[in-house]
């Protein structure tokens, strides 16, 4: 399965909000939808589910026009959505009918769903009464009820603790592994770094980042290592780069115990090292700097 998001463009009234935004997601390799707050990942995933229409642009599935009637979808929306008076038990069979589920799948469904996610102790509880994590299971419960084939997650650890995060993390693993199609939208880094084999970035309604994340890792920290020394500090140790080896490599950053350097055009590793060893510094640490996702959001559109 591919599901394909060309060319969006949206206004509200006279702001354009996307600006001719496209990227790809397959089934088996999960998609970061990533921004800051504002950027346009909630806009974007409500014109997939036909919550809004695009002024221009189209999204396809295996080359054909999507129609989210069509498929089994698992949305958690950023706005949560259930009835905070009803019975838990009563309102995920209500919607799991109006999904096309038979009465009987609805409860058999219902009550797995809540089992597996621990809160099967308040099917009879109004949802209103129960903490905000158990909110959260409730609500993931329903976007998992009718065995989804394509799963859009806004934010789903807000408001889980440790255990919990780990039986949401098991269960995403089992529908990556099951081949289904999955856009993960989340300002928590490293659950995308987790889960998602491609990312794409937006900012200001525009796409300036999207591909295979350990690509993207692996051009960013193109040409940088991490230097640390047992003897000098950090602080020190960028001094004596930017005093004495401004013609090798230039700092890019000092960190707690170390620094990251990039060698400057027609250096090598193998040029600082010999460099470094003739210094008589005890270098400790001297590795191929792989920036993290934060590393690179920050970098991408953290100035903006």
């Amino acid at each position: 399965m591919k599901l394909e998001v060309r060319n969006l463009y949206k206004s509200f009234a006279s702001t354009e909000v996307l600006h001719g935004l496209s990227f790809n997601v397959e089934s088996g390799k999960a998609l970061g939808l990533l921004g800051r707050n504002g950027a346009g990942k909630t806009t974007t995933i409500r014109i997939i589910m036909n919550l809004f229409d695009p002024d221009h642009g189209e999204i396809l599935f295996n080359g054909q026009k999507f129609n989210p009637r069509d498929h089994q979808i698992g949305y958690l929306p950023e706005e949560r959505g259930l009835y905070p008076k009803k019975k838990v038990f009563e309102q995920l069979v209500y919607l799991g009918q109006l999904r096309g589920l038979s009465g009987k799948d609805a409860k058999e469904n219902s009550m797995y769903w809540l089992d597996r996610l621990g809160v099967e102790e308040y099917k009879d509880k109004r949802l209103e009464t129960l903490s905000k994590g158990n909110q959260q299971k409730v609500q993931l419960a329903e976007t998992f009820l009718c065995n989804p084939d394509i799963i859009i997650l806004d934010e789903p650890f807000s408001g889980l603790d440790p255990v919990n995060s780990q039986i949401l993390k098991d269960i995403i693993i089992e529908y990556i592994s099951e081949k289904k199609l999955l856009i993960f939208s989340s300002h928590q880094m490293n659950y995308v770094e987790e889960f998602c084999e491609e990312i794409a970035l937006i900012d200001k309604g525009n796409v300036v980042l999207t591909g295979n994340l350990n690509d993207i890792k692996t051009e960013y920290g193109k040409n940088r290592l991490t230097i640390s020394s047992v003897d000098t500090k950090p602080d020190e140790l960028s001094n004596i780069f930017k005093k004495k080896l401004n013609n090798l490599a230039k700092v890019i950053e000092v960190r707690k115990d170390y620094i990251i350097i990039e060698l400057l055009s027609g250096n090598s590793k193998n040029d600082l090292l010999k460099v470094l060893a003739d210094m008589d510094l005890d270098i400790e640490g001297f590795s191929i700097y792989k920036p993290s996702l934060a590393d690179i959001f920050v970098k991408k559109v953290g100035e903006n």
